[in-house]
This record gives structure tokens, sequence and C-alpha cells, in this order.
């Protein structure tokens, strides 16, 4: 089971509350959830790793990472601005590796819209 820790904030902004829910998916390998949030034309640039276009590629990756299992999820931060949103904390996996990361994220649209891209930046720790 993945333990899941977020700080608490004023709980008034649904893209913070979605931004929150697609961490957590993406700790608990939540494929489903993850595939309805994003659009068709989902772009993840995993810096210094590759970069996935299409929701089809964006299956294929999460399929590939479910064999990575995480132990703990540590949500720092969530901001959220207009069509952006950005969150950063830690992952610890069960085979005790550690990772720092910050993620940015756009959305199609400012209100309730779903993520066209992800710019992740991730740093073993």
């Amino acid at each position: 089971m993945t333990k899941i820790t977020v700080k608490p904030d004023c709980g008034n902004a649904p893209k913070k509350e979605l931004l929150k829910q697609l961490n957590i998916a993406f700790a608990k390998a939540n494929s489903d959830f993850l595939t309805d949030i994003v659009s068709d034309d989902i772009e993840w640039d995993i810096m210094g790793d590759q970069k996935i276009s299409g929701k089809e590629q964006f299956i294929r990756k999460l399929e590939a990472l479910k064999s990575e299992k995480v132990s703990e999820l540590i949500l720092d931060r969530i901001l959220t601005h207009g069509k952006e949103g950005a969150a950063n904390g830690i992952i610890k996996m069960q085979n005790g590796q550690e990772y720092a990361f910050s993620d940015f994220y756009e959305f199609t649209g400012a209100k309730g819209a779903k993520v066209r891209s992800i710019t992740s930046y991730i740093v073993r720790i």
C-alpha cells in the first residue's frame, strides 16, 4: 500500500485538487484515471529521459511504469494559475530509491479542462 502525505491547503481550488489526484494516481499506478484526465494530444517531456507524444504513447509509458512500485508519495506544493499548474515533492520506491520531482502542467483551458502537457524534472536523492 502506498503512503500518501499532502500538505493541507484551503481546499477551495479545483485544479489543485485535480493535480493532487493526478499525482496520487501516478503513485498508485491508476492508469485509468490518468488516461481520462489527459487530452488526446498529451505531451509529456521527462527531462533528460524521453518525450512522449499522444495518448497512445502516454498509456504505453504508464504500463511500463507499473513495475516500479511506489511506497510513499510526499506532495510538498501544488500551485495553479489559469491554464498552468505545478507540483513538487518526493517519491519513495519500494526498492529503497528516493526521487525529488517537480512537474509543470498545462491544461487545455482555464476551467474544468484536461491536462495537455507535462514537463517532469526528476532527481535521484
